[in-house]
């Protein structure tokens, strides 16, 4: 039964979504401020498996409890609630580490999806890293012999080497020598999705579908600015970038070597 934190002060809103959940099965908790949710994150170490976050919320924001979660090491997906729909807003809130987002007033079944879509990719995430470590449990010496860069020989299951970089999908990490880059889900089902169709051309659209679920309310530019944010993680020159590169018009293309 997967858990779900609600951050919400309205709470007319927070009580409807409690109901809701709880008849979808979920156990749900609801807290009013960011401060609240942060200790029982942070400090109470409490799990849950989703955290759906109001922006305005008094005293500490939504964009701000998200980038807290994300500085302290606690990467549980968060999906994002706000009236607020402009561009630079769901921007704001992908850089302050949400991994999706939602306009007030939104239909139930459109938030029970996007939920499920958050469980869906974490348990993929889990999976690929059992898949990998019974992999090297059975075959420790074919896996100890695998070469630095193995140009996706891992990359269904949780590692993937290129350029000196390793992404441990598992982990959702991506190093560099000693310095250790921590992904949000979303980052990692994006640049995984690239890796996989390497030296073709991704659509924005095709993104949209086959990463997010196509989301018909999504605007494209959201995949535009975490293409942004992965370069400056991948790239030694992001606004020259070898890895990640803009077919205009169309999407993108990932390139290893």
């Amino acid at each position: 039964m997967s858990a779900v934190l609600i951050v919400e002060d309205e709470q007319h809103l927070a009580d409807g979504l409690r109901f809701n959940l709880e008849a979808e099965g979920y156990t749900v908790e609801t807290v009013s401020t960011g401060e609240a949710a942060l200790a029982l994150l942070l400090d109470e170490r409490r799990h849950f498996d989703v955290v759906v976050l109001d922006v305005m919320l008094p005293g500490k924001d939504g964009f701000t409890v998200a980038a807290e979660l994300r500085q302290a090491g606690q990467f549980v997906p968060v999906l994002m609630l706000t009236a607020r729909g402009r561009p630079e807003d769901v921007l704001r809130g992908f850089e302050s580490g949400a991994d999706d987002y939602l306009t007030k007033p939104f239909e139930l079944a459109v938030l029970l999806a996007r939920i499920n879509g958050l469980l869906r990719r974490r348990d993929w995430f889990h999976l690929d890293r059992a898949n990998a470590v019974a992999l090297h449990n059975r075959a420790p010496d074919a896996a100890s012999a695998r070469p630095a860069d193995n140009k996706g020989a891992d990359a269904e299951h949780e590692l993937f080497t290129f350029a000196g970089k390793t992404i441990d999908f598992g982990a959702l990490e991506l190093r560099t020598g000693d310095q250790v880059v921590r992904l949000t889900l979303m980052e990692a089902e994006l640049l995984r999705h690239l890796i996989r169709h390497e030296g073709r051309v991704v659509s924005r659209k095709s993104l949209l579908e086959e990463v997010w679920d196509l989301r018909e309310d999504t605007d494209t530019r959201a995949i535009d600015n975490f293409i942004v944010r992965l370069r400056k993680y991948i790239e030694a020159e992001p606004a020259n970038p070898k890895h990640l590169l803009t077919v205009r018009g169309v999407g993108y293309r990932f390139i290893a070597g």
